[in-house]
């Protein structure tokens, strides 16, 4: 019976994101932020996303009442029903098949994938950026 239980909110996605939260090592996640502050971060067909860096910045993905933080901006990763948010969309951060997720430059360079497809080089799971402390 409690075997079944636990099973049963494993299956869960909203629990596995939580407990992920706290798996993930703090000293690795700081070095993290400090590495992707100030990037940008580009659609693969182009379009512009925003910077990854504090939230107050107007051109910050992780500002919420910014262009490129609002979850109903067309040009954010937040927007679940856009072209670059949501599980479904191609060059969306948050598909785990994707192939095409948004990439990340800094100093002009591509330095990796916002993506939660762990399969990808480079990948940088976008919910880490909210636990950021830029």
């Amino acid at each position: 019976m409690l075997y079944y239980s636990v099973r049963s909110l494993l299956n869960n996605k909203i629990l596995f994101f939580i407990i992920s939260l706290f798996i993930v090592n703090p000293v690795k996640a700081n070095n993290l932020c400090y590495q992707i502050d100030g990037s940008k971060v580009v659609a693969n067909d182009g379009t512009y996303l925003g910077v990854i860096t504090h939230e107050y910045a107007s051109n910050s993905i992780i500002n919420d009442y910014g262009k490129y933080g609002d979850k109903y901006s067309t040009e954010s990763i937040w927007n679940e029903y856009g072209s670059y948010g949501g599980e479904y969309a191609d060059q969306s951060p948050f598909n785990p098949y994707t192939s095409n997720p948004p990439l990340i430059f800094k100093n002009n360079e591509a330095i990796g994938r916002l993506t939660v497809n762990e399969h990808l080089s480079g990948a940088v799971n976008p919910y880490i950026l909210k636990t950021c402390g830029f």
